[in-house]
């Protein structure tokens, strides 16, 4: 059930949970992972928006999250709720509950309510880790979001959360991580492919932005020049 709009958190102050979270990470992150991002200046500071990012690790939403000044509110599996400890963090940290085998309208209701809040709202389109760490095929459940919030979209690419921790896997291995914003995609593009009839045409632009911003990553991750 979507909350009121006036009992949302703040879409652009990170709660005292957030920011603790990001703190800690910092300091794994930045010694463990050698973390390094670039591209922020894409994120708006303010204003909705829809963040679409690949999917590696368990680590991506804290990778994603890490260099920002404001939160991006993921939506999770509902199970994850009830587990103790990470459901009270996933609900004191603007996560979204939704039911993976069943996506409710109150999932995408509620998604939609945060973006037209001033949320930047955080989607993972391949809907699971991906085996190998490349980017797989983007399940369509995304293009509601797109059709309903005419928000910006902004893709974003990982690089080295799977070898870090790989599917399957739950120990933290040293790697180098490197994460990439990417501009946001263009919004003329996104509203011809999102009319009735195109919806192959914009998962596949959809994917090819946010592929793009992975294989940046990944040539930076292995020291590859850049052009």
């Amino acid at each position: 059930m979507s909350l009121p709009v006036d009992s949302l958190p703040h879409p652009t102050r990170r709660n005292v949970v957030w920011l603790s979270l990001q703190y800690m990470m910092r300091l794994v992150f930045m010694f463990w992972l050698r973390y390094q991002a670039r591209g922020l200046e894409h994120l708006p500071k303010t204003g909705g928006g829809l963040v679409l990012v690949n999917h590696q690790s368990f680590l991506d939403p804290m990778l994603v999250g890490l260099p920002l000044q404001r939160p991006v509110s993921y939506l999770a599996r509902d199970s994850l709720f009830g587990v103790p400890v990470i459901g009270w963090v996933l609900r004191n940290t603007y996560v979204m509950p939704i039911n993976r085998d069943a996506a409710s309208t109150a999932s995408i209701r509620t998604a939609l309510q945060r973006m037209h809040a001033g949320f930047l709202v955080g989607l993972f389109p391949e809907g699971t880790r991906s085996p190998d760490g490349t980017v797989g095929e983007f399940k369509p459940g995304f293009i509601t979001l797109i059709r309903r919030a005419r928000t910006p979209v902004f893709p974003v690419g990982i690089a080295g959360a799977h070898e870090a921790m790989p599917r399957g896997g739950f120990r933290l291995w040293p790697q180098r991580v490197r994460v990439v914003y990417g501009k946001p995609l263009c919004a003329t593009e996104i509203a011809r492919l999102s009319t009735k009839g195109h919806e192959d045409e914009l998962v596949a632009f959809v994917r090819f932005a946010v592929e793009a911003c992975q294989l940046e990553a990944q040539a930076w991750r292995d020291g590859q020049p850049q052009d």
